[in-house]
Protein backbone atom coordinates (compact mmCIF):
# COMPACT_ATOMS: atom_id res chain seq x y z
CA UNK A 1 0.00 0.00 0.00
CA UNK A 2 1.13 3.79 -0.51
CA UNK A 3 1.83 4.88 3.26
CA UNK A 4 3.37 8.34 4.07
CA UNK A 5 1.71 10.66 0.91
CA UNK A 6 0.07 13.79 1.52
CA UNK A 7 -2.39 14.71 -1.66
CA UNK A 8 -4.65 16.94 -2.24
CA UNK A 9 -8.67 17.54 -2.07
CA UNK A 10 -10.49 16.72 -5.07
CA UNK A 11 -12.12 20.23 -5.09
CA UNK A 12 -9.13 22.49 -4.29
CA UNK A 13 -7.26 24.38 -6.79
CA UNK A 14 -3.94 23.00 -7.40
CA UNK A 15 -2.47 26.30 -7.50
CA UNK A 16 -3.75 26.68 -3.94
CA UNK A 17 -1.39 24.54 -2.07
CA UNK A 18 1.55 21.98 -2.79
CA UNK A 19 -1.04 18.55 -3.13
CA UNK A 20 0.77 16.52 -0.61
CA UNK A 21 -0.25 19.06 1.91
CA UNK A 22 -4.10 18.65 2.53
CA UNK A 23 -4.94 15.27 3.13
CA UNK A 24 -1.79 14.38 5.64
CA UNK A 25 -3.38 17.34 7.67
CA UNK A 26 -6.45 16.12 8.43
CA UNK A 27 -7.72 13.99 10.89
CA UNK A 28 -9.08 10.95 8.87
CA UNK A 29 -5.58 10.36 7.78
CA UNK A 30 -4.45 9.25 10.99
CA UNK A 31 -7.61 7.52 11.64
CA UNK A 32 -7.09 5.22 8.17
CA UNK A 33 -3.50 4.71 8.98
CA UNK A 34 -4.16 4.16 12.95
CA UNK A 35 -2.95 0.31 12.99
CA UNK A 36 0.57 1.07 11.60
CA UNK A 37 3.19 -1.87 13.28
CA UNK A 38 4.96 0.06 15.69
CA UNK A 39 6.65 -2.71 16.84
CA UNK A 40 8.12 -2.91 13.28
CA UNK A 41 9.18 0.69 13.29
CA UNK A 42 10.91 0.05 16.38
CA UNK A 43 12.67 -3.24 15.38
CA UNK A 44 13.55 -1.46 12.32
CA UNK A 45 14.93 1.60 13.97
CA UNK A 46 16.54 -0.73 16.47
CA UNK A 47 18.64 -2.54 13.25
CA UNK A 48 19.36 0.60 11.57
CA UNK A 49 21.45 2.46 14.31
CA UNK A 50 23.10 -0.45 15.46
CA UNK A 51 24.18 -1.37 11.49
CA UNK A 52 25.55 2.34 11.48
CA UNK A 53 26.92 1.86 14.11
CA UNK A 54 26.30 5.60 15.62
CA UNK A 55 27.87 7.05 18.61
CA UNK A 56 25.87 7.63 21.51
CA UNK A 57 26.04 11.49 20.84
CA UNK A 58 24.42 11.31 17.10
CA UNK A 59 22.38 14.06 16.35
CA UNK A 60 19.74 12.26 13.98
CA UNK A 61 16.97 14.18 11.86
CA UNK A 62 13.61 11.91 11.12
CA UNK A 63 12.83 13.67 7.56
CA UNK A 64 9.41 13.99 7.54
CA UNK A 65 8.31 12.80 10.85
CA UNK A 66 4.74 12.95 10.63
CA UNK A 67 3.31 12.53 13.99
CA UNK A 68 6.87 11.47 15.43
CA UNK A 69 6.30 8.03 16.10
CA UNK A 70 10.28 6.84 15.19
CA UNK A 71 11.89 10.59 16.26
CA UNK A 72 10.56 9.84 19.85
CA UNK A 73 11.75 5.99 19.98
CA UNK A 74 14.84 7.27 18.54
CA UNK A 75 14.83 9.84 21.30
CA UNK A 76 14.12 7.09 24.16
CA UNK A 77 17.23 5.43 23.14
CA UNK A 78 19.31 7.75 23.95
CA UNK A 79 20.00 9.78 20.82
CA UNK A 80 19.28 13.71 19.88
CA UNK A 81 16.40 13.68 17.65
CA UNK A 82 15.25 16.36 15.32
CA UNK A 83 11.90 15.43 13.52
CA UNK A 84 10.57 17.53 10.70
CA UNK A 85 7.79 17.77 8.45
CA UNK A 86 6.07 19.87 5.98
CA UNK A 87 2.62 19.48 7.69
CA UNK A 88 1.79 21.68 11.02
CA UNK A 89 -0.54 19.88 12.04
CA UNK A 90 1.68 16.94 12.99
CA UNK A 91 4.23 18.86 14.24
CA UNK A 92 2.16 20.52 16.40
CA UNK A 93 0.96 17.04 17.89
CA UNK A 94 3.98 15.62 18.19
CA UNK A 95 5.62 18.73 19.72
CA UNK A 96 3.80 17.75 23.02
CA UNK A 97 6.23 14.69 23.22
CA UNK A 98 9.13 17.34 22.80
CA UNK A 99 12.30 17.24 25.56
CA UNK A 100 16.22 18.63 25.51
CA UNK A 101 17.20 16.15 23.42
CA UNK A 102 13.85 15.61 21.05
CA UNK A 103 13.10 18.51 19.31
CA UNK A 104 10.20 18.48 16.22
CA UNK A 105 10.10 21.36 13.17
CA UNK A 106 7.83 22.21 10.08
CA UNK A 107 10.04 21.93 6.81
CA UNK A 108 10.51 21.34 4.04
CA UNK A 109 12.37 18.67 2.53
CA UNK A 110 13.91 20.26 -0.44
CA UNK A 111 15.43 22.55 1.65
CA UNK A 112 19.28 22.25 3.16
CA UNK A 113 19.04 22.08 6.96
CA UNK A 114 20.44 25.05 8.91
CA UNK A 115 22.50 22.34 11.16
CA UNK A 116 24.31 18.94 10.18
CA UNK A 117 23.15 15.47 11.17
CA UNK A 118 25.20 12.18 12.08
CA UNK A 119 22.45 10.60 10.42
CA UNK A 120 19.37 11.46 8.21
CA UNK A 121 16.34 9.32 8.16
CA UNK A 122 13.15 9.25 5.45
CA UNK A 123 11.01 6.44 6.27
CA UNK A 124 8.35 5.35 5.30
CA UNK A 125 7.87 5.97 1.72
CA UNK A 126 8.02 9.65 2.75
CA UNK A 127 9.53 10.48 -1.19
CA UNK A 128 8.16 11.12 -4.66
CA UNK A 129 5.38 12.84 -4.38
CA UNK A 130 6.42 16.15 -5.88
CA UNK A 131 4.87 17.42 -8.99
CA UNK A 132 7.94 18.38 -10.42
CA UNK A 133 10.65 15.55 -10.81
CA UNK A 134 13.80 17.80 -10.71
CA UNK A 135 12.61 18.40 -6.93
CA UNK A 136 13.41 14.54 -6.40
CA UNK A 137 16.81 15.43 -7.14
CA UNK A 138 16.75 18.86 -5.29
CA UNK A 139 15.45 16.97 -1.97
CA UNK A 140 18.31 13.88 -2.31
CA UNK A 141 21.16 16.94 -3.03
CA UNK A 142 20.00 19.04 0.54
CA UNK A 143 19.59 15.40 2.62
CA UNK A 144 23.20 15.00 1.31
CA UNK A 145 24.24 19.03 2.46
CA UNK A 146 23.10 18.47 5.49
CA UNK A 147 24.92 15.62 6.93
CA UNK A 148 28.33 15.93 8.88
CA UNK A 149 30.94 14.30 7.01
CA UNK A 150 30.97 11.05 8.54
CA UNK A 151 27.19 10.89 8.57
CA UNK A 152 24.96 8.62 6.68
CA UNK A 153 21.78 9.12 5.52
CA UNK A 154 18.39 6.40 4.46
CA UNK A 155 15.48 6.41 3.01
CA UNK A 156 13.18 3.67 3.47
CA UNK A 157 10.66 3.64 -0.08
CA UNK A 158 8.84 1.31 -1.11
CA UNK A 159 9.47 -1.42 -3.57
CA UNK A 160 7.53 -0.92 -6.94
CA UNK A 161 7.62 -4.07 -8.35
CA UNK A 162 6.56 -5.76 -5.02
CA UNK A 163 3.88 -3.43 -4.57
CA UNK A 164 2.60 -4.05 -8.39
CA UNK A 165 2.22 -7.52 -8.21
CA UNK A 166 0.47 -7.28 -5.11
CA UNK A 167 -2.01 -4.38 -5.56
CA UNK A 168 -5.42 -4.95 -4.27
CA UNK A 169 -6.98 -2.51 -7.31
CA UNK A 170 -10.18 -2.12 -5.04
CA UNK A 171 -11.28 -2.74 -1.03
CA UNK A 172 -13.42 -0.77 2.14
CA UNK A 173 -11.57 -0.72 5.13
CA UNK A 174 -13.73 0.23 8.14
CA UNK A 175 -11.65 1.51 10.77
CA UNK A 176 -13.33 4.06 13.86
CA UNK A 177 -17.18 3.58 11.97
CA UNK A 178 -15.71 5.08 8.79
CA UNK A 179 -15.78 3.28 5.55
CA UNK A 180 -12.64 3.79 3.47
CA UNK A 181 -13.65 2.81 -0.22
CA UNK A 182 -10.50 2.70 -1.61
CA UNK A 183 -8.87 1.82 -5.82
CA UNK A 184 -4.82 1.65 -6.57
CA UNK A 185 -3.65 2.02 -9.78
CA UNK A 186 -0.99 2.48 -12.08
CA UNK A 187 -0.85 5.17 -13.98
CA UNK A 188 1.65 7.83 -16.03
CA UNK A 189 4.85 6.81 -13.84
CA UNK A 190 2.84 7.03 -10.67
CA UNK A 191 0.65 4.76 -7.94
CA UNK A 192 -2.50 6.29 -7.21
CA UNK A 193 -4.51 5.33 -4.36
CA UNK A 194 -8.25 7.05 -4.18
CA UNK A 195 -9.86 7.62 -0.87
CA UNK A 196 -13.86 8.32 -0.86
CA UNK A 197 -15.31 7.67 2.47
CA UNK A 198 -18.32 9.65 4.28
CA UNK A 199 -17.95 11.58 7.80
CA UNK A 200 -19.36 14.14 10.29
CA UNK A 201 -22.37 14.35 7.59
CA UNK A 202 -19.51 15.29 4.51
CA UNK A 203 -18.52 13.03 1.49
CA UNK A 204 -14.53 13.53 1.31
CA UNK A 205 -12.71 12.32 -1.96
CA UNK A 206 -8.81 12.38 -1.58
CA UNK A 207 -6.04 11.14 -4.05
CA UNK A 208 -2.68 9.42 -3.20
CA UNK A 209 -0.15 9.26 -5.51
CA UNK A 210 3.47 8.34 -5.40
CA UNK A 211 6.64 7.94 -8.03
CA UNK A 212 6.63 4.57 -8.88
CA UNK A 213 10.60 5.19 -8.31
CA UNK A 214 13.15 1.91 -8.99
CA UNK A 215 16.34 1.40 -7.62
CA UNK A 216 17.66 2.05 -10.93
CA UNK A 217 16.45 6.14 -10.72
CA UNK A 218 17.53 6.81 -7.29
CA UNK A 219 20.80 4.95 -8.62
CA UNK A 220 20.58 7.72 -11.56
CA UNK A 221 19.76 10.86 -9.34
CA UNK A 222 22.44 9.95 -6.40
CA UNK A 223 24.86 9.42 -9.29
CA UNK A 224 24.13 13.25 -10.32
CA UNK A 225 24.08 14.17 -6.59
CA UNK A 226 27.29 13.28 -6.29
CA UNK A 227 25.90 10.72 -3.12
CA UNK A 228 27.76 7.35 -2.75
CA UNK A 229 25.09 4.85 -2.22
CA UNK A 230 26.53 2.33 0.46
CA UNK A 231 23.98 -0.42 0.69
CA UNK A 232 20.68 -2.02 -0.06
CA UNK A 233 17.89 -3.51 1.95
CA UNK A 234 15.06 -5.54 1.48
CA UNK A 235 13.26 -5.57 4.39
CA UNK A 236 13.37 -3.88 8.32
CA UNK A 237 15.69 -6.96 9.44
CA UNK A 238 18.03 -5.43 6.84
CA UNK A 239 17.91 -8.63 4.58
CA UNK A 240 19.29 -8.73 1.14
CA UNK A 241 17.01 -6.69 -1.18
CA UNK A 242 15.70 -9.24 -4.38
CA UNK A 243 14.01 -7.22 -6.89
CA UNK A 244 10.32 -9.06 -7.35
CA UNK A 245 10.24 -10.33 -3.47
CA UNK A 246 11.65 -7.56 -1.29
CA UNK A 247 8.76 -5.70 0.73
CA UNK A 248 11.08 -2.61 0.76
CA UNK A 249 13.75 -1.11 -0.70
CA UNK A 250 15.84 0.67 1.51
CA UNK A 251 18.96 2.62 0.92
CA UNK A 252 22.31 3.36 2.81
CA UNK A 253 24.28 6.61 1.63
CA UNK A 254 26.39 9.25 1.85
Amino acid sequence: MLENQKPITQNQSPNQTNWFASWFDTPYYHILYKDRDYTEAQLFMDNITQYLNLPEEAKILDLACGKGRHAIYLNSLGYEVTGADLSENSIKEASQFANEKLHFKVHDMRETCDEKYDAIFNLFTSFGYFENDADNLTTLKAIHNSLTETGFACIDFMNVDYVLENLVPEETKTVDGIDFHLKRYLKDGHIFKEIAFEADGQNFHFTEKVQALRLEDFEQMMEEAGIYLLDIFGDYKLRKFYKNQSERLIMIFK
